[in-house]
């Protein structure tokens, strides 16, 4: 899993000597009598495209499989917990603002749920959501986190005076034994890049099917995965092309190996030249742990002529249990977090004009050696007067 480097967490444009940025292109055909209307931007509000997209044939894709697992045996659950014993991870989330921000709201803003409820916080990491949850007057609070910076959360807690309403446990969730045979709420920070990178998830569904009550609540209780189009010739190139010639050497062969590595980073708005699809939601207090793996179609249609270089995913969260709905999003149109967005470059640029649609399904699964990565298959056709292409694409996260 790749990052832009120099990029920060800030909304700035990650394309701004892009050629393309702010200019409409328009391909022209030799028998066109009229240039088309310009295309209205994207609404701020997600936009999901009728569920029952049309069955649309892929034909013979071509496929471009390489080995996902190849002979690396360190796998990400190696390091998983040792890394959130570090500061500067628990720094960089603690200084996101709309994640953290948005914790606190819903916790002082919703008091009644919590006044007097017994309260699971799942990967307390520093106890900051269960500290939020103390003073919103929790009976009890259990935060567990099975990294070396439980024995800072205590600390953390003891300093802040409420040893006596929460209380850290350190160890693994599947492992552990709560004093208490049930819970009322269940809270917790579980989202990775791409929403299931860390495969946290079935960690936070096998809490809630051991201690939370009948009618207990979920925070958050609902997340989506959406997925985009974008225009980025200028970092493809930085990052994939590159490998064609590295200080006169052909090292191209590298070049599939880079392709398959999804990029985490900040993708300007300016940059999204098709709709955004809701590929997936989830209902954190009903899904079954196998929910997390899935096959969804998607249409994304085209709302200029441009180049189209990669897909985008991004995901929403949501707490309706609140008073009123309250929850962020990830998205290239909203305020940047550290989950930044997915960006899956594509091996052939596609041309597309204005009104066609590029049809396919993505098909998302952990890996089976190594559960905290994530597996993606994108298959996708695009049948445009400028370009007919059916192929298949994989993708891992690690």
């Amino acid at each position: 899993m790749g990052r832009r480097k120099g990029n920060n967490t800030t909304q700035t444009s990650t394309s701004s000597s892009n050629k393309f940025e702010g200019t409409k292109i328009r391909f022209q055909d030799p028998d066109d009598e009229e240039a088309a209307t310009d295309s209205s931007n994207l609404d701020d509000s997600i936009v999901a495209v009728d569920k029952a997209t049309e069955d649309v044939s892929m034909g013979e894709p071509d496929v471009s499989f390489v080995d996902c697992d190849g002979d690396d045996d360190k796998t990400s659950a190696d390091y998983y917990f040792d890394s959130y014993s570090h500061f500067g991870i628990h720094e960089e989330m603690l200084k996101d603002v709309v994640r953290t921000k948005t914790y606190q709201n819903v916790i002082y803003q919703n008091k009644f749920l919590f006044q007097n409820k017994i309260v699971l916080d799942v990967g307390a990491g520093t106890g900051i959501l269960s500290l939020f949850c103390a003073k919103a007057g929790a009976a009890h609070v259990y935060a567990v986190e099975c990294s070396h910076m439980a024995d800072m959360a205590k600390q953390i807690v003891e300093t802040n005076g409420l040893s006596d309403v929460v209380t850290v446990l350190k160890g693994k969730i599947e492992e552990i034994e709560l004093p208490v045979a049930n819970v009322d709420i269940i809270i917790s920070e579980w989202m990775g890049y791409f929403l299931l990178f860390e495969n946290m998830l079935n960690t936070v569904l096998y809490a809630r099917d051991k201690w939370l009550v009948n009618d207990g609540i979920v925070l958050p209780d609902k997340a989506s995965l959406y997925l985009t189009a974008i225009e980025d010739a200028e970092y493809k190139d930085d990052k994939i092309e590159f490998w064609n010639n590295v200080y006169g050497f052909d090292m191209s062969c590298i070049k599939k190996q880079a392709m398959m590595e999804p990029l985490v980073d900040t993708v300007d708005q300016n940059q999204i030249v098709t709709n955004c699809h809701l590929l997936k939601t989830m209902d954190i207090s009903k899904m079954a742990p196998g929910d997390a793996s899935f096959t969804a179609p998607f249409k994304l249609v085209a709302q200029r002529d441009d180049y189209i270089h990669a897909f985008v995913a991004y995901f929403d969260v949501s707490f309706t249990k609140c008073h009123k709905l309250m929850g962020f999003s990830t998205g290239p149109r909203s305020r940047a977090t550290h989950w930044k967005q997915t960006v899956l470059y594509l091996e052939d640029v596609l041309t597309i004009c204005e009104g066609e649609a590029i049809i396919g399904s993505m098909t998302v699964a952990p890996n089976k050696k190594n559960p905290r990565d994530v597996d993606i298959m994108v298959k996708y056709s695009l049948s445009g007067r400028r370009c007919v292409i059916s192929k298949v694409q994989l993708y891992k996260m690690r």
